[in-house]
């Protein structure tokens, strides 16, 4: 990003009192921008393999529909995080509402129309694929102006406390998402009843963030930071705080290359892991429909999957929030601890025939996912220079969501062919990340700091 694109930190002016702080209600409302978002998407997941059974599609095509909007995000995200420092952040958070809000609205109109017979299932898909580009596109406008928007009011002694905080929100929604689709399918909506129900709690959130939150005049300065989309539980929302600004470190900064030699063992270590956890993620619904038999009754299927899938993204904040802070793994052992135990719980859930084994295996895979993903973030983070942070952030969120663009449907199509070998190069992929970490990455002790995941509540 540009430097002179940062908004300036004037400070209160010489007799004038400091501005208050964001007071509680308004955080709030930030956090429940970060929320929704985050609910919603969890949620379609879990009623999508549903859907798809009941309109009598191939599983690989509903994987692509709904993971199109994932190379919208990565390419629209770091034009929306600049739009950010020049608009207003205000004015970008109503841009990403508007974009969940029609997205969703669209998209439950037209599977609506396809499970009631109006559409074939062609278009039904097709549809579906355009109305979900609204969300890629306009939807990642959102979470890097929420976060650019607190950082920009809090000073650097409270920022990682409220940056923590806005960060927990996509975790809590991946949470609530699955805890609550099975409940949104109602008698009159059935299983597109998630999708209305989000967009008019966005709509909701709209009107309070329109009514009740301030225009930006804002006390310090701060960046609109690229931000992974919250495709699953384990996506994490990059803080915005970047100790180069704040210690005045000025001049030329050259670009970050992703072929930089500090980077590459790290960014190999996250593309390939982040293709084997989206992959699973892929399969995940598809393949408890089949264990449990549900195929012909898809609509039995959004509770056992909400299930399973909120199992995993407790698990996965429990790792986030409590081992790694708890155990002050490195970077380096966090991946590897993280790919192990990913490698045992996909095992787990491949050879599950009961829904709380396949609960299970989802929980131990998740968490090891869960310390996986903050590893190579952190490690990435260190191994460039604080004035290179913000790049480096960006490139981390941009190689989460490229993960998300071909290997969830590439999981499902693989998976089809035969479970087995779905799984088994799902466990491949983390057996090299294993492998190569071993070899490749840094020792902790050469790190300059323990991993921080800047998650906790």
């Amino acid at each position: 990003m540009n430097r002179n694109e940062t908004i300036p930190s004037p400070g209160p002016p010489p007799g004038e009192a400091p501005r208050k702080p964001i007071s509680r209600e308004r955080m709030a409302l930030l956090f429940m921008v970060m929320l929704v978002t985050a609910a919603g998407n969890t949620a379609m997941q879990s009623v999508m393999p549903s859907i798809g059974t009941e309109l009598g599609v191939a599983d690989v095509w509903i994987s692509l529909a709904y993971t199109w909007s994932a190379l919208l995000w990565v390419i629209c995200a770091p034009i929306w995080a600049r739009r950010s420092d020049r608009r207003g952040r205000k004015a970008m958070m109503a841009v990403g509402l508007f974009g969940f809000i029609s997205s969703f609205t669209l998209c439950g109109l037209m599977l609506w129309f396809g499970l009631n017979g109006w559409l074939a299932p062609l278009w039904c898909l097709l549809l579906f694929a355009a109305s979900r580009s609204l969300y890629g596109g306009f939807g990642s406008a959102a979470p890097p102006a929420v976060q650019a928007y607190v950082a920009s009011r809090t000073p650097r002694a409270e920022r990682t406390q409220a940056m923590a905080l806005i960060a927990s929100s996509f975790g809590l929604g991946t949470v609530i998402g699955p805890a609550l689709a099975p409940l949104l399918v109602f008698p009159a909506t059935g299983l597109t009843g998630p999708f209305f129900a989000f967009a008019i709690a966005g709509v909701i959130v709209l009107v309070l963030l329109r009514a009740t939150l301030p225009d930006d005049d804002p006390q310090f300065a701060a960046r609109g930071d690229v931000v992974a989309a919250p495709f699953s539980a384990g996506s994490n929302s990059q803080r915005a705080d970047r100790e180069a600004e704040d210690d005045g470190i000025s001049g030329d900064i050259p670009d970050l290359s992703w072929r930089d030699e500090r980077l590459r063992p790290w960014l190999v270590a996250g593309l390939v892991g982040g293709h084997a956890q989206a992959a699973f993620l892929g399969i995940v619904g598809f393949f408890i429909l089949d264990r449990l038999g549900l195929r012909a009754d898809p609509g039995a299927g959004t509770g056992p999957i909400g299930l399973v899938l909120m199992c995993g993204a407790i698990a996965t904040l429990l790792a986030q929030w409590g081992l790694i802070p708890m155990l002050k793994l490195g970077p380096k052992s966090s991946t590897l601890w993280g790919m192990a135990m990913a490698m045992a719980g996909i095992a787990i859930f491949a050879v599950s025939a009961t829904l709380n084994t396949m609960a299970l295996g989802m929980a131990i895979a998740s968490m090891g996912f869960g310390l996986y993903r903050p590893g190579f973030t952190a490690g990435a983070s260190l191994a460039v220079s604080r004035a290179e942070q913000g790049q480096v952030g960006g490139i981390v969120a941009s190689l989460n969501g490229a993960a998300y663009i071909v290997a969830p449907a590439l999981g499902v199509w693989l998976y089809g062919h035969h479970e087995v070998i779905g799984f088994v190069t799902i466990c491949a992929l983390c057996g090299i990340v294993f492998v190569h970490g071993w070899r490749a990455l840094a020792n902790d002790t050469a790190m300059e700091a323990p991993l921080d995941t800047g998650e906790q509540p």
